[in-house]
């Protein structure tokens, strides 16, 4: 068996600018003033670090930042949530993303769920209104909301799938399918091969050099992703 860990943003949606109205909402709402700088565009860092990171850039005080990093992040699912409409609206689908996720959900041996930067309610969130939830396995994978640290949530969908399949998954048999640098980052220190998908603001040399083992420009050749999966799970250790 082979544990697909899917990237979110970037990689199978693409949620405009309805990420950053919640950060600048929560931010005012909990400091009581505009942001001035908003976090970096699709760099991959989990909402729990973007969140300290805004709060950072924007000058508010070290000792209140711990405190109202925790209120926004609570905050974060029920204010997207709230713009479920914008997101149903602006959000897209990256191309080639359904039949890709439907070719690796088919493929016998290969348990797909995510790994992501984003909290779980927001995860889902994003996924369900875009009509791709269908193709993954939400419970078992890793979130934000399990360790704002980016590769320990490779570990934790490794234990849930593990425990939900009755199988031990290791480097070797796991698979992370992201567009960022953060995501090579996440395999290469959390445990899992990469494939890199050149669909967001990481080129596919820089995405190479970092250490995925594959690239592809986007997801629009599904049965090239399931060759890719494969290859990538039968590489010996030390060519990761």
């Amino acid at each position: 068996m082979i544990l697909v860990l899917w990237d979110v943003d970037r990689t199978l949606l693409y949620t405009g600018d309805t990420d950053r109205l919640v950060y600048r909402e929560l931010f005012e709402e909990a400091v009581g003033r505009p942001a001035e700088r908003l976090p970096a565009r699709g760099t991959g860092v989990t909402m729990p670090l973007a969140v300290r990171e805004l709060l950072r850039v924007n000058a508010v005080k070290p000792e209140r930042i711990e405190d109202l990093a925790q209120r926004i992040v609570r905050r974060m699912p029920a204010r997207l949530e709230s713009h479920r409409d914008d997101l149903a609206r602006t959000g897209r689908i990256m191309p080639g993303a359904p039949a890709a996720l439907a070719a690796v959900r088919q493929e016998p041996g290969l348990v797909p769920t995510v790994v992501t930067g984003n909290l779980r309610g927001s995860a889902e969130i994003k996924l369900k209104t875009l009509g791709l939830d269908e193709y993954l396995d939400l419970d078992i994978g890793g979130y934000s909301s399990d360790d704002p640290h980016r590769p320990a949530l490779v570990r934790v969908a490794q234990q849930r799938a593990g425990a939900r399949h009755g199988f031990t998954f290791t480097p070797d048999t796991t698979v992370i399918i992201g567009d960022s640098l953060e995501d090579v980052r996440t395999g290469r220190e959390g445990g899992a091969h990469v494939i890199g998908v050149a669909s967001g603001t990481t080129s596919a040399e820089q995405l190479a050099s970092a250490g995925a083992c594959h690239v592809v420009p986007d997801l629009t050749d599904a049965q090239r992703v399931i060759r890719l999966i494969d290859q990538c799970a039968t590489l010996d250790a030390d060519q990761r």
